[in-house]
């Protein structure tokens, strides 16, 4: 049984959520392969080489795949399926956008979203916005996977010493174009894979109330978050969002800052290790899955606590 892990990165820097699904994959026993489709992306497949327990990394270097278009890594993959039980994807927004491309075209049901392996065959992820578990059991001949990178202690990133292989690369499938990228650039941590967030909801009141947060985030060097209520509101940009329809992060402190916890922003957020919520509403719903609860005025609470800290 061999496994094919598809890297996540910026064809420079291999994304931690690469190392989550390798640990996924490990528990599954066969080998490790780990797929870098890229343009100029020898560092990220010298990189993956170095992870723990893979045992091969396929490099696939071409100009069609220096934008990481769905349509032409899909095709890449699915030129190398074949050899593969299962293929595994980071449950991200690229992993998310490539996986269904190609268990769609390979005719097999995705499994989405894994949280745990159980054998080769049978796997848990949550639904109903986490409420409940589903234990699925698949008899796809190649099991295509994405994984909630949340859920997995990533390898090691050090240590390995995997061959790094050339694989041909697929020409451009001419379905879609790269156009442009805008990135925001800021100097706090990956929210994502950030030890520390602080997010802030509709109870902030505004874009410009929101900045009330940033002295809070620096003095705990932590990744600032929203919930889907204040990035619908403007108050925040979109990638922030943290929630069943936004991102999910379980960092070692989460601090909810008036927000009410609505199932849908509690789904992106309740595996985190510790959860400190301030909120005017002693009846808000994040109060229950809390370790820390303060109700009080937002306003007046967030700045005392920076002074203390």
């Amino acid at each position: 049984m061999t496994i094919l892990v598809i890297a996540e990165h910026d064809n420079a820097h291999l994304k931690v959520a690469t190392l989550n699904t390798i640990a996924a994959a490990a528990k599954l026993g066969g080998d490790i392969h780990v797929l870098v489709a890229g343009s100029a992306a020898q560092a990220v497949a010298d990189q993956a080489a170095q992870a723990a327990g893979v045992a091969k990394v396929l490099l696939a270097d071409g100009a069609a795949l220096a934008d990481g278009l769905a349509e032409n890594v899909a095709a890449q993959v699915l030129a190398l399926a074949g050899g593969y039980s299962h293929i595994l994807f980071p449950a991200t927004a690229a992993g998310k956008n490539v996986a269904p491309r190609v268990a769609a075209k390979l005719d097999v049901a995705q499994i989405s979203d894994i949280i745990s392996v159980e054998s080769p065959d049978t796997f848990t992820r949550p639904i109903y916005a986490g409420n409940a578990i589903a234990t699925v059991q698949s008899a796809d001949a190649i099991k295509v996977i994405t994984v909630r990178t949340t859920a997995f202690d990533g390898v090691a990133g050090q240590g390995g010493s995997a061959a790094v292989e050339s694989v041909e690369v697929v020409a451009d499938s001419g379905l879609s174009s790269f156009v442009g990228r805008e990135v925001a650039k800021s100097d706090r941590p990956e929210l994502a894979g950030a030890a520390v967030v602080v997010s802030g909801g509709r109870g902030l009141g505004s874009a410009e109330n929101f900045k009330i947060l940033d002295p809070l985030a620096d003095k705990l060097g932590a990744a600032l978050g929203a919930s889907r209520a204040a990035v619908d509101a403007g108050y925040a940009p979109n990638d922030w969002q943290v929630g069943q329809t936004g991102k999910i992060v379980a960092p070692q402190l989460y601090v909810a800052v008036g927000i009410s916890g609505a199932i849908q922003h509690l789904a992106g957020m309740k595996d985190s290790k510790v959860i400190v919520a301030i909120n005017k509403d002693a009846e808000a719903p994040i109060f229950g899955v809390a370790d820390y609860g303060l109700v009080a005025d937002l306003f007046q609470a967030v700045p005392e606590l920076v002074e203390a800290l």
